[in-house]
Order: structure tokens, then sequence, then C-alpha cells
């Protein structure tokens, strides 16, 4: 009902100037039963719906969530890809920004939109419970402000997920005990359901009624908890118009290759003739981009339904069984890398790409799996009889007893530690065969890198072949970044900038680093707070590749983090 409103709002009231709006959601986390792949079990949800519900806004609202938690374990819920400007006491990552939300209390979320536009989401931040807790936002244009492609018929969210037949917290909890690799999911999901590939599946498919001749957004999110994935409708091109709350230069395509974390908005045009002998159904199907060798995943495909509407079989052109696209390998790397080449920003008088073109500071980080020693209190089943670790500059995080947001803020000692380098603590062939074992070796520690306000920042990512070498997607809170450069091997500081794209870059709060590659973001640091950088597989973030920005006040009151909140949780 609110999108409707919001959609004739738009229609009506084209020229017209509104201001911006708040909206009150109430969000109830408890544990529901859920039926997937003939089992039944309790899931942790929002109001009872997985996924959760839609939340709509337009450009520069705000949206007030008040969070119960009804379940029996702790929650906190970040809005991914919204900046909230000077406001990180409602980003919500635990023991980052905030303590949880303690079994029977409550926390209110307070959601500033600025210049985002397009598909977002929000999502569980508190260890794996992001594969059940999650669920879209849209925002539309201002009032007066068009869109900058074909306004479509009908908007169709399409959430992308994983289902593990067990308790999802028993996998990560078994995972950190042993120090081995987390059991892979028993499936992937769109909008919450497997598909009619897989068991007890068939009559819950989800379907998208389609008509001849219109158009139709469809607003991808990948809320998979360990796996980038390839995404495709048969005998549909898809056209690319938006990525991560932000406009793209439209391109179409026959797949898109997205990661955990990323949003991708996306018109389909259907227009497939109807004739005695022409298929009313096609299957909409993703499956797993796999770069890494020799580390096990899913390798199934979940499947909706594209049916079109006023057609009714009959004996001389009976119904036929839907038909497959045609998607990548799981492997394929260079399909993964063509499309995401492909990825330019609009650029355009309404939609500026505002790159900055000199930078005041450059940080490059090794972005590694690693090994510990095993404890010998358990068995551990990690490579090498150890513990599977991973890290940012060598440093393993480790999450702090309280918040970082509350320690900085309040000054309070020993919590963390402000020396996160500026680069690799040492040089070696990243990219390369059989390193020395002494690299595999991370520092534990809870490190943090402060940043002063304003200043225009320039992050390399540096891949590794440490361990294994794959594709990580890297998610920085309270920013959106351009990527302006992308490549294979290892960074040369001297010759890779000189190809930089500070024309026209995506705008991008997850970055896919490529395997045995790298990958440059720019940002202007003018947001103050304490904001989350983290590999959005959920595995190697519990492992430890993460790190913290520290964006330090600028002298103006507008410059300056906002106070926190009086009901902020206690840890």
């Amino acid at each position: 009902m609110k999108m409707l409103v919001l959609l004739l709002l738009y229609g009506l009231l084209g020229s017209s100037l509104v201001s911006a709006k708040t909206y009150y959601h109430n969000f109830v986390i408890k544990e529901t039963k859920c039926t997937r792949l003939c089992a039944t079990k309790n899931i942790l949800t929002v109001n009872e719906q997985f996924p959760g519900p839609t939340l709509y806004a337009q450009r520069g609202d705000t949206i007030i969530v008040k969070v119960f938690n009804k379940a029996n374990t702790n929650i906190t819920i970040h809005w991914h890809g919204v900046d909230q400007p000077r406001n990180p006491w409602s980003d919500g990552p635990e023991y980052i920004t905030q303590c949880p939300i303690r079994p029977g209390t409550d926390f209110t979320y307070n959601i500033i939109l600025s210049e985002e536009e397009g598909t977002l989401w929000w999502h569980a931040h508190s260890d794996w419970d992001r594969a059940t807790v999650h669920g879209a936002i849209f925002i539309y244009p201002k009032i007066g402000s068009s869109l900058p492609y074909p306004k479509p018929d009908k908007e169709i969210p399409i959430i992308l997920g994983e289902w593990w037949k067990s308790d999802v917290a028993e996998v990560l909890a078994e995972s950190l005990l042993t120090g081995g690799d987390p059991n892979i999911s028993d499936a992937y999901t769109i909008n919450g359901q497997p598909g009619d590939l897989y068991n007890c599946s068939k009559k819950d498919t989800f379907k998208v009624m389609v008509e001849y001749g219109k158009t139709y957004l469809l607003r991808l999110i990948n809320a998979a908890i360990n796996n980038e994935l390839f995404f495709g409708i048969a005998g549909h091109k898809l056209r690319v118009v938006g990525t991560d709350g932000g406009y793209l230069k439209p391109f179409d395509t026959d797949y898109v290759m997205i990661t955990p974390g990323q949003t991708m908005d996306l018109l389909l045009f259907p227009n497939q003739p109807f004739n005695s002998s022409s298929k009313t159904q096609y299957y909409i199907a993703t499956k797993p981009y796999a770069s890494a060798v020799n580390v096990l995943y899913d390798t199934s495909s979940a499947t909706a339904i594209l049916q079109y509407k006023n057609f009714k079989p009959n004996k001389l052109s009976p119904s036929k069984s839907p038909s497959f696209p045609t998607l990548p390998d799981d492997n394929d790397t260079n399909s993964a890398t063509d499309f995401t080449s492909k990825l330019k920003s609009l650029a355009s008088q309404e939609h500026p790409a505002s790159v900055p073109k000199e930078i005041d500071e450059r940080i490059i980080i090794t972005v590694s799996m690693n090994l510990l020693p095993c404890n010998n209190t358990t068995p551990c089943l990690g490579p090498q009889s150890g513990r599977l670790a991973a890290s940012l500059n060598n440093i393993s995080f480790q999450e702090p007893g309280i918040d970082v947001l509350d320690a900085y803020y309040n000054q309070i000692p020993n919590v963390y530690g402000e020396e996160f380098p500026q680069e690799p603590p040492f040089y070696y062939n990243f990219t390369g065969d059989n390193l020395p074992r002494v690299y595999l070796l991370p520092k534990l520690a809870t490190e943090v890198r402060v940043v002063e306000y304003n200043k225009s920042v320039e992050v390399v990512f540096q891949g590794t072949s440490l361990l294994a070498s794959e594709n990580h997607p890297l998610h920085l809170h309270g920013f959106r970044f351009y990527v302006v450069g992308r490549g294979f091997g290892n960074f040369d500081k001297d010759k890779d900038p000189q190809s930089y794209n500070l024309v026209d870059p995506p705008l991008e709060n997850t970055v896919g680093v490529p395997k045995n590659g790298w990958a440059a973001v720019r940002f202007r640091a003018s947001n103050p707070g304490v904001w989350f950088m983290h590999c959005h597989l959920d595995r190697h973030a519990s492992w430890g590749m993460d790190t913290v920005f520290i964006v330090k006040n600028g002298e103006k009151p507008e410059e300056q983090m906002l106070p926190p909140p009086k009901n902020m949780p206690k840890c």
C-alpha cells in the first residue's frame, strides 16, 4: 500500500515541490516456524516475514524503525548502503557502533537518507542472523525529479539468499569451535524459496507474472551469506540501470554477477511472441560464482518462474516446461570480470560523478586468508591441522567487549588501537604461487584507521593467493565510493593509476576485489563517525577480515557527529 501511495505521488505530482518526509515502522524480531526442503525449523524473522518487509521512501526522507527483540538471542540491524550522515549511532554493526539489542528489549533506529536513490537493503548485523533477517529498501526520486530510464509498469523485488537445513547459528558456532570451514548451504533461494529443482519445493516456487510489451523493474539483492552469484532469465535480456543506490549508464546483458551486499536495478522487457510452439514460462535462475580452488561450496541452482499472463494452453498449444537461462560456469572469472567492467556511473547533469581527481591519502590493504596454530583444546579442522583466519593488512580483527563508537565518543581507553597501517607490513609477490608459510600467520588485534575530516582518500584492496585466492566483496559503511580501477596481479602504484577511470566510474558501497587482483576506490571523508569495513562473505568476516575507519569531526557544527540517542543498548 505504501509503495502504491509513493508511486501515485510520483506520477501525479511530478512538478510539485514536496518536503522530505518521515516514515515510522515497527520491527518485531521473533522465531517463526518455516518449512523448506522437506523439513521444518525455527528461523529468526521480522514481523514473521521471510524475507522481511520492504521499506519505501524518497530521496532525502527519514525512516524511523523501532526494533523489538522478542527472540532468545541478541540482534542488531544494519541499513546497508545508507550513508547515515553524521549518524553512526544507527548504523547497526554489533560491537562496532552499538551493543546488541538484548532479548526482551528494544531500540529505535533513525535512518537518514541523503543522496541514495534506487535499491538498497537492510539486514541483521550480528553473527549470521542476516541469513533470514533481511529485506529491501526502495528509494524513489524526489517529487519533481524523474527516473533516468523508462518508467516501469511494475517493480519486483528479487532477493537472492541461502538456506541451511541446520540452525545457522549452530553452523557458525561449529566452524568457530573447530577452526574449519563452515558447512555449506543446502540451497539457494529466490525471495525465500529454493524453486522446483529442489525436493519438496515445486509448489512454492516464486512466480513473476508479466504481460507482453510492458516494462518491469527488477530490484535485485544478493543477501547470500557466503556466495557470489550469477543471475539470469531464460529467453530475456536484462538492462542494467543502477547499482547500490545509484544510477548507471544502461547496458543490456544475458546475465548478472552480483556479490553479497550488492544490489542491481534491472529493466525487463517481456517480448516473447505467442504462438502454438512458444513457451509461456521461463526460468529465472541463480547459481554460484565460486572463484576459489579446492574450497567447498553449494553447487546447486535456485529458480523462480517468469509467467506470461493471458495465455491459456489448449490441445494445439500445450504448456511446455520452462527453459533454463544460459549462465556462466561456476568458476568463470572472465565472465564475472566482463560483467563488472561494464558498470559505469550515469554521470549526467542531474546525477554527476563527483570523483576525487586528487588524493590526500592512499591506503593499500592486503586481503588475505590465514592460518592460526591449533589451540590444542579441541581438534582443529582447518588446513594443515590449523585454524582458519582472515585479515586485512595482516591484522585479523578481534571484536571488542564494548562497541568502538562508544569508546571513541566517550574516550574509553584500551578498547581499540589506532595502528591500522597505511600499507602492508611486508611486501612480497602477493598473487604468486607457493608463498612461504610465514605469511600465513596474522596478528590478532582491534586496530582502526583514523582519517581527518574531508580528506580525499584512495583505498587499494590487494588480493593475495595465501591459502586460497578468490573474489572478495569488501563493504564500507557510511560511504559510497567510486571504483576507479581494477586489475589482476600486483598493484603497481606508478603504472596502474594511469589507467584509472576518473570520468564515470561506478559509485558502489560493496566492491568485488578480483581473484588474484586488486581494486582501487576513492571517496571524500566527509561523514564523521565510526564506520565498519569488512568482507561481505560472512565466513571471512567472522574470521577477522574487518577493520574500522574513524573519520574525525570537522570544524563547523554541520561537520560534526550527532550526539548519541538516549536509549543506546548497553553491553
